[in-house]
């Protein structure tokens, strides 16, 4: 007799939220959470009042109409090609509503699709994977801080609180042409993916996520994160996404034939 193991999908289970925080009147922030099609997004306006919330909300708005697709690199085409789209009306809205005042938003997304993962983004919002108790940005910042250090001009830690550290080099709609960063990566029961704004790790330290993310459940962990931010003052808008890959109750199923 011999047993075969049949593994199913992974199923993905999400939990989201925002917060206008302690200091901002509008929330500039908005995200986005498609479970059917495994695709969630943070996308962080800027551009001052109305503006910022304007931009984000665009993005959002489109990336809602992404339908399913045969295939993975479908679905990355299909996501890319709105936000280039998205890129574009800014642009035109800037034009005709603000008198070619600049404005945009941040945008970091996740898809899944089986054992896959992959990151689309521009700007400085993030994504991060918690896996074996380790948590690992799996997206780069869009930013001069970021830069220097890949340069090796500045350390992370001098980062931190460099004047600079809150000037993005690449946000959508802030210019006419935009480019689009992928990040492709694998996925495996247990993983816990992490998007937000930049309320968040700015105010939350990554030590802090991550004894938050090992010790409740995903819905808890969202609530304590955002609190956590609003408790070291919550000067910007506070966005977080966590996404979890859990077993099915029929996630293994075992049958017995013969030899």
């Amino acid at each position: 007799m011999k047993e075969i193991t049949v593994r199913r999908p992974i199923s993905w289970k999400s939990a989201e939220n925002t917060n206008v925080g302690m200091v901002r009147e509008i929330n500039e922030d908005a995200i986005l959470s498609l479970p059917d099609i495994q695709l969630w997004v943070v996308a962080d306006g800027m551009g001052g009042y109305e503006a910022g919330n304007v931009a984000s909300n665009m993005i959002v708005q489109s990336l809602q109409q992404v339908s399913p697709k045969p295939s993975l690199n479908e679905l990355v085409n299909s996501i890319e090609d709105r936000l280039i789209d998205v890129n574009h009306r800014i642009q035109e809205y800037s034009d005709i509503m603000l008198d070619g005042r600049t404005f945009g938003s941040t945008v970091v997304s996740l898809l899944i699709k089986g054992r896959v993962g992959v990151c689309l983004w521009a700007g400085d919002s993030r994504l991060y994977r918690f896996r074996n108790k380790q948590l690992v940005q799996l997206s780069r910042d869009h930013s001069q801080v970021e830069e220097q250090i890949q340069q090796g001009l500045l350390t992370a830690e001098q980062a931190e609180n460099h004047p600079e550290s809150n000037v993005i080099t690449r946000a959508i709609g802030a210019s006419e042409e935009i480019y689009i960063d992928i990040n492709v990566f694998s996925t495996q029961l247990g993983d816990i993916f992490l998007l937000c704004s930049d309320g968040l790790y700015n105010q939350v330290s990554e030590s802090a996520m991550s004894t938050t993310l090992s010790s409740m459940t995903i819905d808890q962990a969202v609530d304590s994160l955002i609190q956590q931010a609003l408790d070291h003052g919550a000067d910007d808008n506070v966005s977080v996404i966590l996404v979890k890959g859990e077993q099915d109750k029929a996630s293994r199923t075992s049958t017995t034939t013969g030899v």
